[in-house]
């Protein structure tokens, strides 16, 4: 395929919801990215594990961590981190996998941790150098987070951990893990508390779980896994308040890697019309086709505006829970809609395994569960009507 079109569409960087901050990281990752075309990507048979390890160290080197740092610089608002997200979406799955649970763990750190907690951990996950994870889900705890099984025991002065966690995203090769188990302080989510984890834990072990897009992804066990009172992130019973804050702004983010999928989909789309014949004519020229881009434009350029306002209104101090959620319900939803039909449009080209569609189709599925399914999304928005 040719190289990819460039990944913002200008006149929406141009609105008053950005400012030339935002205009001028826009650019400067776009010209990373487009560097690094084609090396980004895993080989064919790599091991998704040490693929994000590089990547991680390859973002931390080229400053993209930066802002989670000690002493966080320009960069650190939640649209800035939309930009990053889509930019590195629109290029390979991987290298937004890592950046985004990257910021993620570092976020939890940065808004819920204390200065001693900050000063262990921030500087490895802003340098590249430790790999952070959030280790919310369990086998019967998904999207209801209220429903946390995995058992933080008092034990002298620190917990003692038993139980599971899966599905946790760079789970595999995590330094530092956020935690959320059960201290029994009341019940649902009033009995939950958010632990800072060593990844090398004595009574921790990492099984790693493969997936229809390869990636570092986990299950973990815990066995009288013993942490000391400084594990503790935020105050004790409050960890479904960590949790909530910390998924309700990556939904934001989310949005905006769907977003990058989706312009890749339909990239991949335009191109393949244009180039192909049938009947005598271009697939582009065809009323059908026509009527399948014009569709893919619309759902992108609502999904871009619904993503930008959600995130202005976080920077801004807003209540924005409710965009948030339809951000990531649009965004996620269109994108799984235009990657699908992408693949119409190549036709059996679309179905050979490996492929870049056959890779992205993969890809986007996952948007349409993590960090809050499209049926929970849907609940709160009409919760918020």
């Amino acid at each position: 395929m040719a190289p990819l079109p460039t990944t913002f569409e200008p006149e929406l960087l141009e609105l008053p919801l950005f400012d030339d901050a935002h205009r001028a990281l826009a650019r400067r990752i776009e010209r990373w990215c487009a560097d690094r075309h084609g090396t980004l990507a895993p080989p064919t048979g790599a091991d998704p594990a040490a693929h994000c390890r590089a990547l991680r160290t390859e973002l931390g080197h080229s400053g993209w961590l930066g802002h989670l740092g000690l002493e966080p610089g320009e960069g650190t608002d939640l649209r800035s981190v939309c930009v990053r997200r889509q930019a590195l979406a629109f290029h390979e799955d991987l290298a937004d996998f890592v950046y985004s649970i990257q910021e993620l763990s570092a976020s939890a750190i940065i808004r819920h941790g204390s200065e001693e907690q900050h000063r262990r951990h921030l500087p490895g996950l802003a340098e590249g150098t430790r790999a952070g994870a959030l280790a919310f889900s369990e086998p019967g705890a998904g999207s209801d987070l209220s429903a946390v099984a995995l058992t933080a025991t008092e034990d002298g002065d620190g917990f003692v951990l038993n139980g599971s966690k899966t599905w946790i995203a760079q789970g595999d090769i995590a330094d530092v893990l956020v935690v959320l188990a059960r201290t029994g302080d009341g019940p649902g989510p009033l009995g939950l508390t958010a632990f800072l984890v060593d990844g090398d834990a004595g009574g921790l072990k990492a099984t790693p779980i493969r997936a229809i897009a390869p990636r570092s992804w986990a299950e973990l066990t815990f066995t009288d896994c013993r942490i000391g009172p400084d594990a503790m992130l935020g105050d004790r019973g409050h960890g479904y308040v960590v949790a909530l804050d910390v998924l309700e702004r990556a939904r934001v983010t989310v949005a905006a890697a769907a977003l990058g999928f989706a312009r890749r989909a339909c990239a991949y789309a335009l191109e393949r019309a244009r180039a192909r014949r049938a009947y005598s004519r271009r697939l582009a020229d065809l009323q059908l086709v026509k009527s399948a881009l014009a569709a893919m434009d619309v759902k992108i350029a609502a999904a871009s505006l619904l993503t930008a306002r959600a995130a202005w209104s976080a920077d801004h101090g807003g209540e924005y829970g409710r965009y948030a959620a339809a951000a990531k319900l649009h965004a996620t939803e269109a994108a799984g809609e235009i990657a699908d039909a992408a693949v119409q449009i190549f036709g059996a080209a679309g179905l050979v395994a490996d492929s870049p569609l056959e890779r992205l189709y993969r890809q986007v599925r996952s948007l349409r569960i993590y960090e809050g399914p499209s049926e929970v999304l849907e609940m709160i928005i009409a919760d918020a009507l």
